[in-house]
């Protein structure tokens, strides 16, 4: 290990732990974080952004020619039958991110019941919307969406046609519906929801059987991609056994609430970069989950409120800023002879 790896390799744990912060006290993120960790062998933010860093530097083709990068997200709650802001409030963010970092056209995958949030809030992104991938891919700072149907058939007919269309570059799925090895959605509590929700799960194993990587971020594990520690989520989460998604990711982010883990890769893409602007401040995120919300999406709570997973517009600003300048201070600070000295004592010889 030398001094940029030491530096990198606590960047990663300290944005893990910010993205696993339990100010609710019911302890799942704790419960979750070590199967995640021994499946990816190291900081869950950092693996996973150094795999997108590694996918998307090395395209230096001009941005119409770059494969895009598929976002997953979108759940729908059972009660008003709204998607809630954890989810759609990160991969907007998230799009943002790779836009500045990559200049690569993110294309979203939602249910359409999310359409509203993507059109509203990518203004406050500075991105323009495009339901028309190709058109996305032709002009600068854009995004693009695609829907898929709560329908069966629809949902069929319209991952056919995804499919028909260039492999994308990766696919990072967050906050997504995932249906059990029945078929079943399930809410928090072991609800049925399957009426309510995208049946994207075959455009997920699709691609993946195509070789396109898979990244998933979870915080309980009914989301897209948690089947991955399937038999951790069956043996200590309530209801696990019902609830676990089938789909399996090839990279998985656990944390309290899943946007905190989309914004633990975002800062640790911004560091790999050496760009703290690749992470957005706390004024762009509370723009942008306010537009979420005045577009119909709803807190867990129901509240249309500024809130995710219970969690105040605050303390969602607060999470940012602590995040941001973990980065921001670690980006600066000269790698000098007080790292050689930590070296040379050999703590960090069995990392």
């Amino acid at each position: 290990m030398n001094a940029r790896e030491l530096s990198k390799y606590n960047v990663g744990e300290n944005l893990d732990q910010l993205m696993n912060l339990d100010p609710r006290g019911y302890g799942v993120c704790r419960i979750l974080y070590p199967a995640a960790r021994k499946a990816m062998c190291s900081s869950l933010c950092m693996k996973t952004a150094e795999t997108l860093h590694a996918i998307l530097s090395q395209d230096k083709r001009p941005k119409s020619e770059k494969a895009p990068v598929y976002i997953m997200t979108g759940f729908v709650l059972k009660e008003h039958e709204c998607p809630e802001t954890d989810g759609i409030t990160g991969a907007l963010l998230l799009a943002r991110a790779l836009v500045v970092a990559y200049d690569v056209t993110p294309v979203f995958v939602i249910p359409k019941k999310c359409v509203s949030a993507i059109t509203a809030a990518a203004p406050h992104l500075g991105l323009h919307a495009y339901a028309d991938v190709e058109k996305a891919k032709s002009v600068s700072l854009s995004l693009a969406y695609m829907t898929i149907s709560e329908d069966v058939q629809e949902a069929a007919a319209e991952t056919e046609a995804i499919l028909e269309m260039p492999k994308p570059a990766a696919l990072f799925c967050t906050e997504s519906a995932g249906a059990n090895a029945k078929g079943v959605y399930h809410n928090a509590v072991g609800a049925d929801i399957t009426s309510l929700e995208a049946k994207s799960d075959a455009l997920f194993n699709a691609l993946k059987k195509e070789g396109v990587p898979t990244f998933a971020v979870g915080d309980l594990g009914n989301e897209m991609g948690m089947g991955l520690i399937k038999r951790h989520v069956e043996k200590y989460i309530p209801n696990g056994k019902e609830i676990i998604a089938a789909t399996s990711a090839d990279y998985l982010v656990t944390a309290t609430v899943s946007d905190w883990g989309v914004y633990a890769v975002i800062a640790a893409l911004a560091y790999l970069n050496g760009k703290i602007e690749i992470m957005h401040d706390e004024q762009m995120e509370e723009a942008v989950l306010r537009a979420c919300c005045l577009s119909g999406m709803v807190d867990m709570t129901g509240s249309l409120l500024p809130a995710i997973d219970g969690f105040s517009v605050d303390i969602e600003k607060q999470i940012v800023a602590l995040m941001r300048s973990t980065v921001e201070y670690a980006i600066a600070y000269p790698q000098n002879k007080w790292f050689d000295g930590v070296l040379e004592k050999g703590f960090y010889g069995k990392y």
